[in-house]
């Protein structure tokens, strides 16, 4: 398993220096790379990261959103994701080609207040992020508890490749469904709901600390009967 260095930074902290990979938040000058925001540095053989520890969603193509429709105009549904920015899910998307406004019922699909996955398919900030339900498991949540987390928490909740997820599921026999935008459906018996939601709450306070997956790993215990 590859070591993982840990670092708290703050804007103009130099993460690392030399020929690294690095992602969103992560200025190079020269050869050095330098944290943009507030959070925790990680370098790795894989590279370098920088999960922040506030700030807003920022939608992005392709990213998968949890949220709530909130209006219904002739042409499609409007829906809160969670950003400044509303999500907008076609009709011509869920009806197809033969979509008219004169003829379809976008009731009959989406009412206000419903709560729907997504993924964005497009968005280029002149106007508001497109939606689409095409693909497995997105459309109409109908159950489950959602909680939000901070957008920038997202990465540490799902953990390196779905470790930290996977094992809340396994451990409370849940469903967790993780939006990018910071909004969370869990799914399951009542006590393995409790018991997901105090840890995904646990994770979204305290990501920052130091051997998060160790003290998970301890709150969880056995499985979702406690043992």
């Amino acid at each position: 398993m590859p070591m993982i260095e840990r670092k708290q930074v703050i804007p103009g902290d130099v993460i690392a220096r030399g020929n690294h990979r690095y992602g969103s938040y992560i200025e190079k000058r020269g050869d050095e790379l330098v944290a943009l925001r507030v959070g925790l540095a990680e370098l790795s053989q894989e590279g370098v990261r920088l999960n922040p520890l506030t700030g807003p969603y920022i939608p992005r193509a392709e990213d998968q959103v949890i949220g709530k429709v909130v209006d219904i105009n002739g042409f499609g549904w409007v829906v809160d994701i969670n950003s400044c920015f509303d999500g907008f899910l076609p009709a011509s998307f869920v009806f197809g080609r033969e979509f008219s406004p004169a003829t379809h019922d976008l009731s009959s699909k989406f009412s206000v207040g419903d709560v729907i996955g997504a993924r964005i398919e497009s968005f280029d900030r002149s106007r508001d992020p497109q939606l689409s339900i095409r693909g497995h498991g997105y459309g109409k949540i109908s159950e489950g508890e959602i909680i939000k987390i901070s957008p920038a928490k997202v990465p540490r909740l799902i953990g390196r490749r779905g470790s930290m997820i996977n094992l809340i599921s396994e451990r409370t026999g849940c469903d967790v469904q993780v939006g990018q935008n910071g909004v969370v459906v869990v799914m399951g018996p009542p006590d393995g709901i409790a018991k997901a939601s105090s840890v995904i709450k646990m994770i979204d306070r305290e990501t920052h600390g130091a051997s998060l997956a160790a003290r998970v790993e301890e709150y969880l215990g056995g499985g979702a009967d406690g043992s």
